[in-house]
């Protein structure tokens, strides 16, 4: 990774303690280049909780899922963007005039936020698609949904690793992809069931990894940020003073 290549990790904050996000911040900060916010965080604190967030000078991606009837999430965007968030995402199952309407609560924003559509949660394994009546593999619906946001003006999507580099031929260059399910080397998957290396993940395609229990969980989260960050820049970890 080039040095003037901004750094690709976001940080999930998915706790409901806003002590902990806070020290989380403070230790993970140097080694970061952005934050995302969950469900957890904002249904326990909510806009208060997004904006202090914000207020932190890095970038914030809302990680609400919004899926509803267009007009309700309609005004959920609108909401969202104006606490100054950077990325919102909806999910991309939910129709393309929802998708439309989504785009629409931020048209004509002087500094929009990018707004993404989640494609298939990294939780789920193709036993758990054809069981909801999905057809085809993951990769194809991932594939499919991706085209759909991209045909509606979004500007990108969420997706496993293992789909970035197919979705990278779909959409084109310039088509945003957020990925979770990234782990470092012999960690733990915890309930992610498509995973990569971080390194792997860049490598594949996307723009932003979005990271979290293998930091947050970590002993020293600090030390665990920094070993990724070097990692991707192929530099061995240095030592903690």
């Amino acid at each position: 990774m080039k040095k003037a290549v901004r750094n690709p990790i976001w940080l999930a904050l998915d706790t409901p303690d806003a002590k902990r996000a806070a020290a989380l911040i403070k230790a993970t900060r140097p080694y970061i280049g952005g934050l995302k916010v969950g469900l957890e965080f904002i249904s326990a604190h909510g806009p208060q909780g997004v904006r202090a967030i914000v207020k932190t000078g890095l970038p914030v991606f809302a990680d609400v899922k919004f899926h509803d009837i267009p007009n309700t999430v309609l005004g959920a965007v609108r909401a969202m963007a104006s606490l100054g968030v950077s990325i919102i995402n909806v999910h991309a199952s939910g129709g393309a005039a929802m998708l439309r309407a989504a785009m629409q609560a931020v048209a004509g924003m002087k500094k929009r936020p990018r707004i993404i559509g989640v494609t298939v949660l990294t939780s789920l394994a193709e036993g758990d698609l054809a069981a909801m009546g999905v057809n085809g593999t993951a990769q194809d619906q991932v594939v499919r949904l991706a085209k759909l946001c991209q045909d509606n003006k979004l500007d990108g999507v969420v997706c496993s690793p293992l789909e970035i580099a197919a979705v990278r031929q779909a959409c084109g260059p310039k088509f945003l992809i957020v990925t979770p399910g990234v782990r470092p080397q012999g960690a733990i998957q915890d309930d992610q069931r498509r995973v990569m290396t971080a390194r792997e993940t860049l490598q594949a395609g996307a723009n932003i990894l979005v990271i979290g229990r293998p930091i947050t969980a970590s002993a020293d989260p600090a030390v665990a940020a920094r070993t990724i960050i070097e990692h991707l820049r192929g530099r061995a970890p240095a030592k903690r003073a």
